[in-house]
């Protein structure tokens, strides 16, 4: 078994990430296996050195250990590219110049299908660059969309094994067939103009890069897994089993987020927490 943490050096660490953290390493130590720490900074217009550093003393501090040198996304753009270069020659990208007005605008224009859907990144894509030629070198300057018709056709039903639960209580063999794919989710942004890639694209290859064979993270992210299976098929690359836990919040209800800095783990520290009240606090 091999699990991971891949936080992003964009603010503190709060006791949802201790969650998650913990879960992944004591799952591995428990069979025997390897817990993976990754740097998730490809937003270097939000990452911070001095929250990267945060993230390795906290770490520490709830007594997890991991193998050097950590992975870095920052790193690997060229790799990063190179999947997008062999999905743009596939003909499965195509550029997309709208704004996040214009999408607006688009979803909620009066249409046949009634209200505009949201998908796991927000409001599933209208389709208004889908036509855009798609010959020449890909550009650099721009975001590019996975067509998310074409690539069903290529991967069909898809499916994975979830060992923990959705926000529905899904587990076992959760399968996505190409119609929930194409309307429910849609075009994704594979790279954005400003990075060079995006999330989906950078955790899929990252993960089986580092031999990733449990995926354990919040629930907010289940909806993304039928994203990161579709990529996994179209590059040829393993999927992995996921475990989706559920997600510390506070005493409103409301899951815990960076902004939230009263709930980060150095608060608790500071305030003479040990890790093992960091453990009870949140039931581990």
């Amino acid at each position: 078994m091999r699990t991971r943490f891949a936080p992003s050096p964009t603010g503190p660490l709060h006791l949802g990430h201790a969650y998650s953290a913990i879960l992944a390493h004591d799952m591995a130590t428990a069979a025997g296996g390897t817990f993976l720490l990754r740097i998730e900074d490809i937003d270097q217009g939000r990452a911070r050195p001095e929250w990267e550093a945060a993230i390795y003393d906290d770490l520490h501090w709830l007594g997890l250990s991991w193998p050097v040198p950590v992975m870095r996304q920052s790193d690997r753009l060229p790799t990063y590219r190179a999947a997008l270069e062999s999905l743009w020659t596939r003909g499965l990208l195509y550029p997309c110049t709208c704004r996040r007005r214009d999408i607006q605008e688009a979803a909620q224009a009066p249409q046949e299908g009634g209200a505009p859907l949201m998908g796991p990144d927000g409001l599933v894509y209208p389709g208004t660059c889908r036509v855009t030629p798609r010959d020449g070198p890909m550009p650099l300057d721009q975001a590019l969309r996975l067509d998310m018709r074409l690539a069903s056709k290529h991967t069909g039903i898809i499916e994975f094994s979830e060992s923990g639960s959705g926000p529905s209580g899904q587990a076992g063999t959760v399968r996505v067939d190409p119609n929930t794919l194409i309307h429910e989710i849609g075009d994704i942004v594979l790279s954005r103009r400003d990075m060079g890639t995006s999330y989906h694209l950078s955790v899929v290859i990252d993960d089986a890069a580092q031999g990733i064979t449990h995926v354990v993270r919040g629930q907010d992210l289940f909806d993304a897994t039928a994203i990161h299976v579709v990529l996994q098929r179209l590059l040829g690359l393993p999927t992995p089993e996921y475990h989706h836990h559920t997600l510390i919040r506070d005493e409103s209800g409301k899951r815990l987020a960076k902004r939230d800095d009263a709930r980060a783990i150095s608060r608790y520290r500071a305030d003479g927490d040990t890790p093992d009240d960091i453990r009870r606090r949140i039931g581990l």
